[in-house]
Formats: C-alpha cells, sequence, structure tokens
C-alpha cells in the first residue's frame, strides 16, 4: 500500500486546519506515515462559505454518502460537532469498513458506548485525540505512554474559556462579568458560553479522562458539575492571602475500587504543578504508580492545535492501514476495576468557607460552634475589612471534612440572621 484516502466531513475551522496541515505538509507527513495521504473527498453543508484555504471543487460535496460509501476512503474525519448527525455519520462510516477521526468529545461523552460498540464489532479504530486539551496528548499518553501504571488520580484543566476568566480576575482583579467581557472580546469565549462557565464542557471531557484512565464509562450524570458564576474576585483575593490560585478543575480519583468524577472551582497551593497554567492554557496532572506525578500542558483551543491532534490521528490510522494492523490499540481498557462512583456528599476535602455576616459580637462563636457540632475543624480564619451596610466576610480555611456534612453546617448557619448573603465553599486539592 503506498497511499491511503481519506474523507473529511465538517470543513469548519478544524476542518480548514486539517486540509492546510495535509497540504502544506505533505511530504513531510508521507515519510512520518510510511504512506501518502490523499484528501478524496469534503463535505460541508456551506460550500459557498469563505475559507483561507484552496482546494479544488470537483473535492467538495453537500452529500456524505459520497464519503460514506466509496470504498476507496479507508478514514472518515468527523469535524461536524454536536450529537446528530455526527453519531450517524460515525456509526455509518465504521458499518462501511472505515475507520474514524473525530474532536467530537460531547458525542463521545454522550454517545461514545454505542460508537465504541460499533467500532469493536467492524473491527475498525476510532481516534479522538482533539477531543481533551486540543493539541496537548493527553490522549495518547493515557492509551499507550501510561500503560504501565495504576493510574489514581487526573486534575485537569481543560476549559480556555474559564481558565482565562479565572487567571484575569487574579491578575487584573476584575469582576466575574468584567472578565467574561474580556474573553468574548478577544475571542476566548463564545457569545453563549454557558457550556463553558458552567463546567459541561470540562465534564465531557473528563467522562475521556475517566475512561482511559480507570477504564469505566461515567455518565454525565454521574458527574457532580459546578461551574465558575459564583466566584467572586474577593474569593479570589482572599485564596491568594492563604497561598492558593482558584482554578477549574476536573477531577477523578480512584480509592478502594471507587472512582470520584467531580468539575468544580478548586483551591490549589501556588507550589502545585497546575497553579501557574494561566489564560488559555489547558493541563492536565495525572499521577501514577511508577510515573509519580507528569504535566501536559498546551493551547487546548484553537484551529492549529486541534488541527495537529487531528492530523496526528490520522497518521497513525495510516499508519495501522499500511501494515494491516488494526485495532493495535484499543479505544481504552479495563485497567483498574471500578465498583462504585463515589457520590459528592461522601467525598473528604479541605474547604474555603466566605460568610457574609453582619458585624456583631458573638457571630464568628455561632459559626465556630455549629461547624464543630458537624465535626468540622477551623484550621484558620480571618475577619475581613467593614463592607457596606457593616457587613463584613468572614473567611475560613478547614482541615478535612466530609462533603455532606459542610453542606448541613451550610446550610443551618445560612438560616443565622446575621448572615445576609448565601455562604461560598471552595474545595481544596493537594
Amino acid at each position: 500500500m503506498d497511499k491511503v484516502n481519506i474523507g473529511i466531513i465538517g470543513f469548519g475551522t478544524v476542518g480548514v486546519g486539517v486540509i492546510k496541515a495535509l497540504k502544506e505538509k505533505s511530504v513531510f507527513l508521507q515519510k512520518k506515515a510510511g504512506v501518502k495521504i490523499r484528501v478524496k473527498k469534503i463535505c460541508d453543508i456551506n460550500l459557498r462559505r469563505r475559507r483561507d484555504v484552496n482546494v479544488n471543487k470537483r473535492l467538495l460535496t453537500k452529500d456524505p454518502n459520497q464519503i460514506l460509501q466509496d470504498p476507496d476512503i479507508g478514514i472518515v474525519v468527523e469535524l461536524v460537532g454536536g450529537i446528530h448527525p455526527a453519531k450517524e455519520i460515525i456509526i455509518n462510516a465504521l458499518n462501511n469498513k472505515k475507520h474514524v477521526v473525530t474532536a467530537n468529545k460531547a458525542l463521545l461523552a454522550q454517545e461514545g458506548k454505542d460508537i465504541f460498540k460499533a467500532a469493536e464489532k467492524n473491527g475498525m479504530d476510532i481516534y479522538f485525540g482533539a477531543s481533551v486539551a486540543g493539541g496537548v496528548p493527553i490522549i495518547k499518553a493515557l492509551r499507550e505512554s501510561l500503560v504501565a501504571n495504576r493510574i489514581d488520580a487526573i486534575f485537569g484543566i481543560v476549559n480556555g474559556t474559564s481558565n482565562y476568566i479565572l487567571t484575569e480576575m487574579s491578575r487584573e482583579g476584575y469582576s466575574f462579568s468584567k472578565a467574561l467581557q474580556e474573553a468574548k472580546k478577544h475571542g476566548y469565549a463564545e457569545k453563549r458560553p454557558s457550556l463553558d462557565i458552567k463546567g459541561v464542557d470540562s465534564a465531557h471531557k473528563l467522562v475521556l479522562l475517566a475512561l482511559l484512565g480507570f477504564g469505566k464509562f461515567v455518565k454525565m450524570e454521574d458527574i457532580y458539575i459546578e461551574g465558575i458564576l459564583d466566584i467572586s474576585d474577593s474569593d479570589i483575593k482572599y485564596a491568594k492571602e492563604f497561598g492558593y490560585r482558584v482554578k477549574l478543575l476536573a477531577i477523578a480519583k480512584a480509592e478502594k475500587g471507587e472512582l470520584e468524577v467531580r468539575v468544580h472551582p478548586t483551591l490549589l497551593s501556588k507550589e502545585h504543578l497546575l497553579s501557574n497554567v494561566s489564560g488559555v492554557y489547558n493541563a492536565v496532572y495525572v499521577h501514577g504508580d511508577m510515573i509519580g506525578s507528569v504535566l501536559f500542558y498546551g493551547r487546548g483551543a484553537g484551529r492549529n492545535p486541534a488541527a495537529s491532534a487531528v492530523v496526528a490521528d490520522i497518521v497513525d490510522l495510516a499508519r495501522n492501514l499500511k501494515l494491516n494492523a488494526a485495532g493495535r490499540v484499543p479505544p481504552y481498557s479495563k485497567s483498574i476495576p471500578i465498583k462504585k462512583i463515589k457520590e459528592i456528599d461522601e467525598i473528604e476535602s479541605r474547604y474555603y468557607i466566605r460568610f457574609s455576616a453582619v458585624d456583631v459580637p458573638g457571630v464568628l462563636a455561632k459559626i465556630s460552634g455549629i461547624l464543630g457540632r458537624y465535626g468540622i475543624s477551623i484550621a484558620s480564619v480571618a475577619q475581613k475589612e467593614r463592607k457596606q451596610a457593616r457587613i463584613v466576610p468572614i473567611v475560613m480555611m478547614t482541615h478535612e471534612a466530609r462533603e455532606k456534612s459542610m453542606r448541613k453546617a451550610l446550610a443551618e448557619i445560612d438560616r443565622l440572621s446575621a448572615i445576609k448573603r448565601k455562604s461560598v465553599a471552595i474545595r481544596v486539592e493537594r
């Protein structure tokens, strides 16, 4: 075999980046793959839109069947996004004995079981390196490079929009709304960034990280998800004073057959490897029994990083086709027997807490008494400057406490007449 034909379905931002790379680096990539990679067809519903890459018009089509039913095409690259018709396109490709490359994390998170079953049934490969952290090769690392390790923890900063907002709040002292406005201004946030700032995008990616790290297919409803909307510039400032930074983390941790999967704002020590990941950059921290701690860092979004990962997958599959080695690397393996997904109420963590209280004697004693009744021990406490209407922030760091106990304690504290706003609690990770 001296040539592999591919079809690309979805000629948007990432699709253009893939076509440019394949055109401009054709000789370079042929040497890497050992075969020539030829784009035989490109499908998109809008062929009139101007794109900054020139392609032969004979390659273009609006009909995906011209790719899916072409026996000469060995690899289908799905870049349309969304759930439907992306799922149907991929399963159709697999049923027609074509290998698949996709960057579609939402689809794999929600419908991945059906897709992986179809790939296994047909003896086909599905590669998805661009689905988490863009050009950062975390998917390939978990699938291949770290297979000798028993993974016990994965922490990911996997949403550039949220990380940019938190970075600006920390660096510039911006409010959340101001930082979001800046993110939109610079093109780092969409007009409706709900999936990003509410943590849903990070949760989609966490499904895949947990699958590769622990061999467990987690449902979206099993993931505790909390976004960054309630984080204030005051929280970021006070966290700094305690020696921490606030990051939106996607967390997967396994212990004794139980798996924690959660997305939420998290305090990390300034010395932690993830603490200095700023702006739109992504990073995934992995801890394994042999490798110890390792960090994968880079640009998590944008045309070129995503296209880099997609092209890498195309090259891998082209090599497999040349050597007739389909299934060389399975999508995931059940490396750790996970018996249970841990409910958020069951986890234990240290906490940062901010109370908004009327400045009257005895409030701190009442708060401390309630925390004590629920077995929550205070590590440090600071009463900040007086604010408007005699309301002052009381900021605490706790020792390890059970989430269920913390929730009950905060609910009781918030019912005190002296507490004027809902209390804020942020979990701490080492």
